[in-house]
């Protein structure tokens, strides 16, 4: 799913808490709540604002205390030093005049779980094209309070803040289908080997690269982003004065108050209303592009359409909009679906027959598209009684009355001049930086164990500059936290992408991945044999998340035994007309599938390949072909649906390579 969003949070008065004047009040960053889970052992990062020169102490209930003073801005951190995993705890942060109580505070392990929309589905999925197996099940059974989620608001930024929203949650039934599907598994099997409170912060969002989770500095290294990130200073007054000109909202918490959402358009579903001025659009197709911009919001659809029996009842059928819809008749509402459940859902709504006249008549459609792409789909008809329809597929009047953005509705209702709307594309979650500034930057002080990722797809088409980009924001984020952090990471499952370039499609990214296993503490989950071809987003999270924590338990907790790997190429060598393939991570054995070594590849120096004959020998591949005598490359799995067919003996299967 991708996010197109134009403006960063702290522009729009989202900050946590004040970044300029100083402020009296004592005031802590919401990653310090109820129900937090601090890292065992450490000596951990709090930090908040008070007043100038203002004395600061903290007593935590495990016996610690420790005492600061804020600076000439008002800002104050201290160190904190937690003991081994348990709780609850009460932690009081006092200064003269205030004093904050966080209670339910569990000592254990955190982890920060980040990447594009794999590691952001939640654990409910996004029905009913991406769903999570097993899903209604794992989420009753999701009872861990002992596993605390802190959910990072989606937010960019074109310069580093320190301001951020969310707040820390147990899991439960009723909490744990909106939680990262891939971190709820991962910190579920770390909970029941470990036996200790899990932490998860979770910064992620669909449909955003690496470079945009990357600093400027680390970015500016490499110098292929250079000319984007220099004008990302004036895209952003262009934006901040667009949108301070109107009028705010928050968005609804339930059904009903979606229901009763107003943006003061109510009169563009009457007949005679004018919509000479509106743009034309073309349905079935996206309703949620200005000038080929995206944007999420509220816009209004209108169309004429003709009756010439008025004698019998009429069903209006749409196959699916995204997200809500109100249907009008002639200026009286006759249905639509709105609230949770509502996008995609099939659209069956009966008109009343004394709205429709013999002639004209006009059909109104507000929708409110919340996230990911806008749209209303498939067939567009009205049928009566006897079977005859009447479609109202082609030419539609669009008009956009309200933007969504950072949890906001911006209202522009139906007189404001929404031409004069600046291209606003230029800040959005693709450019570099702005989710490294908004989502990362406000974590840094935190203490966490390590990382867990699951990000790529975004960058298939740029494999030779991801090899560099993702190991230069690993190292990027391990600089800012001042420590080596562990960095696990999940290899691209196998998907269809339509990419037009034939050599440049998945399993270049997927190889490139690779690459970064040369940073130290690093560990790679390969993904291909819990693929779905209908989709980027396969549902089998389960096997991802514990395959992230073998890793863990592996380098992090202990367990050396473990084997977390599947079998990595090291190395090849040619010998009498063949290539032995080398491979680490071959636990206890190599193992074909039950269809055999079917995707091995081999060409000579003209790197022209042809389908090998393969065979394990040992813990070795040999690969050879009648038709080529002397081969000098391998591949294997080199297409973007490749499946498994080389695992160890543990069950993991092998990572996709070239030898080129």
């Amino acid at each position: 799913m991708r996010y197109l969003i134009f403006l960063a949070a702290s522009l729009l008065g989202l900050s946590a808490f004040p970044q300029s004047n100083p402020t009296p009040q004592l005031s802590l960053s919401p990653l310090f709540s109820d129900q937090m889970v601090l890292q065992q052992k450490q000596r951990v990062n709090i930090w908040g604002k008070a007043s100038a020169g203002q004395m600061v102490n903290i007593v935590a209930g495990w016996g610690r205390n420790v005492s600061t003073t804020t600076d000439a801005n008002g800002n104050w951190k201290a160190k904190l030093a937690t003991p081994q995993a348990g709780g609850p705890y009460t932690i009081q942060i006092k200064t003269a005049n205030s004093k904050i109580s966080l209670n339910d505070v569990l000592i254990g392990e955190v982890w920060l779980a980040s990447g594009q929309s794999n590691m952001d589905i939640p654990l409910k999925g996004w029905p009913p094209g991406d769903t999570i197996f097993n899903s209604k099940q794992e989420i009753n059974n999701a009872k861990y309070p002992d596993i605390r989620f802190f959910k990072v608001p989606f937010g960019i930024a074109v310069s580093p803040s320190d301001s951020i929203g969310g707040k820390w949650l147990g899991t439960s039934p009723q909490t744990a289908g909106d939680f990262s599907a891939t971190a709820y598994f991962y910190a579920r099997k770390l909970q029941h080997k470990l036996k200790v409170p899990i932490g998860i912060i979770q910064s992620s969002i669909g449909g955003t690269p690496a470079e945009a989770w990357t600093s400027k500095e680390s970015l500016k290294k490499l110098g292929d982003f250079d000319r984007t990130i220099d004008g990302l200073a004036g895209a952003q007054s262009a934006t901040e004065s667009w949108f301070k000109k109107w009028p705010v909202q928050g968005v609804p918490k339930t059904n009903d108050q979606w229901k009763s959402i107003s943006f003061g358009d109510e009169s563009a579903a009457t007949v005679g209303f004018d919509d000479t001025g509106w743009t034309a659009i073309k349905l079935p197709g996206r309703v949620d592009r200005v000038k080929s911009v995206e944007f999420d919001g509220a816009v209004w659809l209108r169309k004429e359409f003709f009756v010439d029996d008025i004698t019998t009842t009429y069903t209006l059928k749409i196959d699916a909009v995204d997200d809500m819809d109100w249907v009008f008749i002639n200026g009286s509402y006759v249905g639509g679906l709105v609230g949770n459940g509502a996008a995609n859902a099939a659209r069956v709504i009966t008109i009343p027959a004394q709205l429709l006249k013999k002639g004209s008549n006009i059909v109104a459609i507000r929708v409110i598209d919340t996230g990911g792409p806008g749209s209303v789909t498939g067939a567009m008809y009205f049928v009566n009684n006897r079977g005859d329809s009447i479609s109202v597929q082609g030419n539609w009047k669009f008009r956009l009355v309200a933007e969504l953005l950072n949890n906001k509705f911006y209202t522009y209702g139906l007189q404001a001049k929404v031409s004069e709307r600046p291209q606003l594309d230029k800040i959005n979650s693709n450019n570099p930086t702005v989710l490294f500034n908004a989502m990362i930057s406000p974590l840094l002080p935190f203490t966490v164990k390590g990382v867990i990722w699951y990000q790529g797809e975004s960058n298939v088409g740029r494999a030779e500059q991801y090899k560099r980009l993702f190991p230069a924001m690993i190292a990027d984020w391990r600089g800012k936290w001042g420590h080596r952090l562990p960095f696990y990471f999940v290899q691209l499952a196998p998907y269809l992408y339509s990419a037009t370039d034939q050599k440049e499609q998945s399993q270049k990214l997927r190889d490139a991945q690779r690459y970064a296993l040369a940073l130290p503490q690093t560990g790679m989950v390969t993904t291909l044999d819990i693929g779905y071809l209908k989709t980027a987003h396969p549902p089998f999270k389960q096997q991802v998340g514990d395959r992230l924590a073998n890793f863990a338990l592996k380098y992090e907790y202990g367990e050396k035994s473990l084997v977390a790997s599947g079998p990595l190429y090291k190395s090849v060598e040619a010998e009498d007309g063949k290539l032995i393939i080398k491979f680490e991570s071959v636990g206890t054995g190599l193992l074909a599938s039950p269809s055999g070594l079917n995707n091995f590849e081999i060409a000579g120096a003209d790197k022209v390949f042809v389908k090998a004959d393969a065979t394990i020998v040992g813990n070795k591949v040999v690969v050879s072909s009648s038709i080529i005598t002397a081969p000098v490359y391998v591949r294997y799995a080199w297409s973007d649906g490749s499946s498994a067919s080389l695992f160890n003996k543990e069950g993991l299967p092998a990572a996709t390579f070239t030898s080129e």
